[in-house]
């Protein structure tokens, strides 16, 4: 397509969607909910279809060069797959947030006054390599009572078409417009401007992907955009910790995964604990393949660890690597958290109860957690079902956006002939 059919098949699109979302608004929950299980219905059926497609990407990916954290986000597994129809699933089975009522008051005219849910509209998703992200959006936008249009990576195309085809089954079957999930087909970066500038289509966009996709897309954007930069994650072990906890825990956060936004990328030691736990850690990283660079009271204590630098701490590696700082308490921690983290996910291995509270009131992040790995920080595990983005911004919608964070609340009001006086 040239750029001007880039812009007729997109401004298409949009029409769509914007005809589409006014009917899925107003959908009953059964319908949703049927179109969400028999969406999982075709997933789980089509597991093979979708494996030879996405193995297609991966083989693209490697081809191209793609380094290993973007090959990683990209490939599907039988498990993945599953667990793509499971959150489908989970999504069905929680309650519908669409026009529910909350905080009505009575006020001294006599009339009621409250809030109720509303959906967003038409979400933009513009999304790299994760194609799961396409089952999400789909079945969060959908519950949610929002059309959607998604636009995937050129790396994952083959396994976001399969995937699309079991959403329009699914909402087909249900008797929902097929446009109400719409993958754009084309591979061409102009669809991206123009998706993000079609303002009387579009409500809200929402990147999820690399530093410089979402930096682009907040520049460009005429919509608002619930964002996340980057995941700059940190575990702060306490002298007041559980060392078998903490030993637990550090481990998970990074080498759990190491490709994806909640994997820890710098740990901070209490000076109290470091020479008593930081051997036994860093023997674990080292043994998993984990590259350590750490400031100067670290690298006295682990001689295999290498010097950090300033741009270490602000580094978002999505890689075996990690940054270890030696710290004087609970406020250098803090201190540390504010000036180079992200406002991800952070996370205190303490067992001191007023320590716990101080970093969770005290953090500024959009999930903070006391003794549990950073890794948690995902819709799926907070049981949103799945979620469409973490958004580290302070508007309506911060950490991981599930149903709620697709919607809205507009002011209704009860009366029964009342007049202003």
């Amino acid at each position: 397509m040239d750029i001007i059919d880039i812009r007729t098949y997109m401004q298409s699109i949009g029409r769509e969607a914007r005809a589409a979302s006014r009917l899925v608004a107003k959908a009953e929950t059964a319908a949703k909910n049927k179109a969400l299980s028999l969406m999982a219905e075709a997933i789980k059926r089509e597991e093979q279809q979708l494996l030879a497609a996405n193995a297609k990407d991966v083989e693209s990916a490697k081809t191209r060069g793609l380094d290993t954290a973007m090959v990683d986000r990209l490939t599907l597994t039988s498990k993945s797959i599953a667990s793509m129809a499971e959150g489908l699933l989970q999504i069905a089975a929680l309650p519908d947030p669409v026009g529910e009522i909350s905080d009505l008051k009575y006020r001294p005219a006599g009339i009621q006054v409250g809030k109720m849910r509303v959906p967003l509209g038409v979400v933009g998703i513009i999304y790299e390599a994760r194609p799961n992200v396409t089952a999400d959006a789909a079945g969060l936008c959908l519950k949610a009572g929002n059309a959607a249009i998604l636009r995937g990576g050129s790396e994952a195309i083959h396994s976001n078409q399969a995937i699309a085809a079991c959403v329009k089954e699914g909402l087909k079957g249900a008797g929902l417009p097929e446009t109400a999930i719409q993958v754009i087909e084309t591979t061409d970066r102009a669809a991206v401007g123009e998706l993000v500038t079609m303002k009387e289509f579009v409500d809200v966009i929402v990147p999820r992907g690399g530093k410089g996709l979402i930096e682009r897309i907040s520049n460009e954007a005429r919509i608002p955009v619930i964002k996340h930069l980057h995941g700059v994650c940190h575990v702060y072990i306490d002298d007041g910790a559980d060392l078998e906890k903490a030993v637990r825990v550090a481990d998970n956060a990074k080498t759990q995964r190491y490709g994806t936004c909640n994997t820890m990328e710098t740990l901070l030691v209490h000076e109290g604990v470091a020479g008593e736990i930081l051997p036994r850690l860093c023997n674990i990283y080292l043994d998993k393949g984990v590259e350590l660079r750490g400031d100067a009271a670290s690298r006295a204590i682990v001689q295999e660890m290498g010097e950090a630098t300033e741009e270490d701490w602000h580094t978002e590696y999505l890689a075996p690597i990690l940054s270890v700082r030696v710290v004087s308490g609970l406020d250098q921690a803090i201190e540390h958290i504010a000036f180079y983290g992200s406002q991800h996910t952070d996370s205190i291995i303490t067992e001191d109860y007023g320590r716990a509270r101080r970093f969770l009131r005290e953090v500024d992040s959009s999930s903070v957690m006391v003794n549990a790995s950073t890794r948690f920080a995902d819709g799926f595990e907070y049981g949103l079902g799945a979620e469409i983005g973490i958004s580290t911004d302070k508007i309506h919608a911060r950490g991981p956006v599930g149903l709620e964070g697709l919607t809205s609340q507009k002011f209704v009001v009860l009366g029964d002939g009342h007049i202003r006086q």
